[in-house]
């Protein structure tokens, strides 16, 4: 009986299945490298977001006529003024506007109307752009990257060795930009103290601009926060050629000091303290102003009571003004 032998597997045969086994092989080897690649984290800075002051500014650029847009440089950063001329042949001076804080060089209440009404009365305005009361502090933010693959290595012996050899041979440099430092963080002082000197500045430069202009008489006017801007500045620079403040419903900054109370009577220069009598709040504060240039025997101190009218704010705006030229006329206008 015969018996049956296999055939033995040609040569051929051999060689085509391990061609047709190699391309798996390779696919199975590659989503292992994968799967099992660390992820490398990479630290890099977020763009710092602008501020609300920018965004507000950017604003009136697109819908305000560019020959009223005047930008100031102070220090190390521009902003935006608003300037008007007077409507008269010979102006008295020029009216120097800070509004408070989330407010615009042309906001709606106090500081548009004035602004655009001032130079009816024979005023040069000039309404700035103060920056924003506190700015965020820089973070850093983690992105994730997926790490390359390195086709050239054929073990996890061999793999390590390379790494240990690019460690050894890079500069300290990169290993500096692979691993930054966090940002500092500004305490609360440290933070009040940048944002005053960048108000200071604007002032400073929106003065320089002013006296370039010839204006003569010069005239902070501050609404809200910015009174105490106003009040603060002349305190401590006291420059030369500003003799005459405006206060509109004044107010104290979130965590500055001291109160006007103090600062006002010690300026000693011609004071209009506008303030709106309904609210109880602001009547109290004016009171204090009040008292206190008494004790102190301020020579020119002048105390104004509005009414609000939030029915009305129109008539509200004109009886402002009305009051504000009555004020520049009888102070400035007579000397």
């Amino acid at each position: 009986m015969r018996s049956f032998i296999p055939t033995r597997p040609t040569t051929l045969s051999v060689l085509l299945a391990l061609l047709l086994a190699q391309p798996l092989q390779a696919e199975e080897s590659d989503s292992a490298s994968t799967e099992t690649s660390p992820e490398a984290v990479v630290e890099t800075p977020r763009a710092p977001l602008p501020e609300r002051s920018e965004v507000d500014a950017s604003a009136l650029q697109q819908r305000l006529a560019p020959k009223e847009q005047q930008q100031l440089q102070a220090a190390d950063e521009e902003f935006l003024s608003l300037w008007l001329p007077a409507n008269v042949a010979t102006p008295s001076g020029a009216v120097i506007i800070l509004p408070g804080d989330d407010e615009s060089a042309d906001w709606p209440q106090s500081v548009g109307p004035l602004r655009r009404k001032l130079p009816d009365a024979g005023w040069h305005s000039l309404s700035l752009t103060l920056p924003d009361p506190a700015s965020d502090a820089p973070t850093m933010r983690r992105t994730v990257e997926p790490a390359a693959v390195s086709d050239d290595a054929t073990t996890d012996e061999q793999t390590t060795a390379s790494d240990e050899a690019t460690a050894a041979d890079a500069p300290a440099e990169v290993a500096a930009i692979d691993a930054p430092e966090p940002p500092v963080e500004q305490t609360p002082e440290e933070r009040q103290k940048a944002h005053a000197e960048r108000v200071m500045a604007r002032i400073d430069a929106a003065i320089a601009f002013a006296q370039q202009q010839k204006a003569g008489t010069l005239v902070l006017l501050g609404h809200g926060s910015g009174a105490y801007w106003a009040v603060r500045y002349l305190a401590e620079r006291k420059p030369e050629g500003i003799s005459n403040l405006l206060l509109v419903a004044a107010q104290l900054p979130k965590g500055f000091g001291p109160g006007l109370e103090e600062l006002v009577p010690q300026l000693q220069l011609a004071t209009g303290d506008f303030y709106y009598k309904d609210l109880p709040a602001d009547r109290q504060a004016a009171l204090k102003r009040s008292q206190a240039s008494k004790r102190q025997k301020h020579p020119a101190y002048i105390q104004v009571a509005m009414k609000a009218l939030p029915g009305n704010r129109e008539a509200e705006q004109e009886q402002l003004y009305r009051r504000i030229k009555g004020w520049l006329s009888l102070k400035v206008e007579a000397k």
